[in-house]
C-alpha cells in the first residue's frame, strides 16, 4: 500500500515500504520514472522473499508524489530521498539507484555515509545534466534554456523532457565526479553495453574516479538503460545479495 510523507522541505514524498530485517534496502528510481517499474518490483519480491526490509519511493515531481517535475532539481530528489530514509528506515541501509537514482545514491554514500551501508547503481547517470545534457546541447537549445527558462528535448520514452534552467544550474552543486568521491562500503555498478542513454564510458569514468577498497563495475554485453529483462533483474538481485553478504 502507499503511503505519503511530507520531508522537512515540504514535499509530500509517496513511498511502499516492507517490514524485515536489516539492513534494508531503498530503491531509487531514474529520471520520469517511479517506484512501480519492472526493478524496483522485482527486487521488492525478491526482498520480501529473503525477508528483508524493502523501501522504494518516488521523489517530488514523479510518480504518485507531489510537485511538478519541471519544478525539480538534483537537490530536491536528494533531500526527498534523505528524508524518506531518515524517517522510516532503521539504521544503515543498501541503496539502490537506477539511472538518475545512481546519481542520488552516489550524493548520499558521500554526503550521508551514516546513511548508506552498501550500494549498487543500475545504468548509473552520475552528472547527466552537465556531461549528458549541456554537453550535447546545440546552439540553438542553449540559446533557448537561457532565453525561456527550459528546453525540450526529445526522448525515446514518450513525450519530450522539459529540461529546466535550474535543474542544471543546481546540478553543478552536486556534481560527484569533479571532487573526490570515497565509498569506504560495499560498491557494485552495473552497466549494459547497449545504453544509448548512458554510455559505457560513463560507467568507466565512475569506475576509474571513485575511491574504495570494495569496488566493481560488471559490464552486460547487450543490455540497454531499461535493463529490466529477466537475466538482468537476476543480475541485479544476485549483486544484491552479495553486496549484503558483505555487511
Amino acid at each position: 500500500m502507499t503511503d505519503f510523507i511530507t520531508t522537512p522541505e515540504g514535499r509530500r514524498i509517496a513511498y511502499n515500504r516492507s517490514a524485515g530485517e536489516g539492513p534494508g534496502i531503498v530503491f531509487l528510481h531514474g529520471l520520469k520514472s517511479d517506484m512501480e517499474g519492472f526493478k524496483a518490483l522485482a527486487l521488492e519480491a525478491w526482498a520480501q522473499a529473503q525477508g528483508r526490509a524493502f523501501l522504494r519511493l518516488d521523489v517530488s515531481g514523479h510518480g504518485a508524489s507531489g510537485g511538478v517535475f519541471e519544478d525539480g532539481a538534483i537537490g530536491d530528489w536528494f533531500e526527498d530521498a534523505r528524508a524518506a530514509i531518515r524517517a522510516l528506515c532503521t539504521g544503515p541501509q543498501l541503496v539502490v539507484g537506477s539511472s538518475m537514482g545512481g546519481w542520488l545514491a552516489l550524493l548520499l554514500a558521500r554526503d550521508c555515509p551514516e546513511l548508506v551501508a552498501g550500494l549498487v547503481t543500475i545504468a548509473g547517470a552520475p552528472d547527466f545534466t552537465e556531461d549528458g545534457y549541456v554537453a550535447a546541447f546545440t546552439p540553438a537549445q542553449a540559446a533557448a534554456l537561457e532565453a525561456q527558462g527550459y528546453v525540450d528535448l526529445p526522448s525515446e520514452y514518450g513525450a519530450p523532457y522539459r529540461i529546466t534552467r535550474r535543474l542544471i544550474e543546481e546540478a553543478r552543486g552536486r556534481l560527484v565526479l569533479r571532487a573526490p568521491l570515497r565509498l569506504a562500503i560495499p560498491a557494485r555498478f552495473l552497466q549494459g553495453t547497449a545504453d544509448t542513454a548512458v554510455p559505457v564510458s560513463v560507467a568507466l569514468q565512475l569506475f576509474e574516479h571513485a575511491e574504495g577498497a570494495d569496488i566493481r563495475l560488471t559490464l552486460v554485453k547487450g543490455t540497454d538503460h531499461r535493463f529490466s529483462d529477466p537475466d538482468d533483474l537476476r543480475l541485479i538481485e544476485a549483486t544484491v545479495g552479495e553486496v549484503l553478504s558483505r555487511l
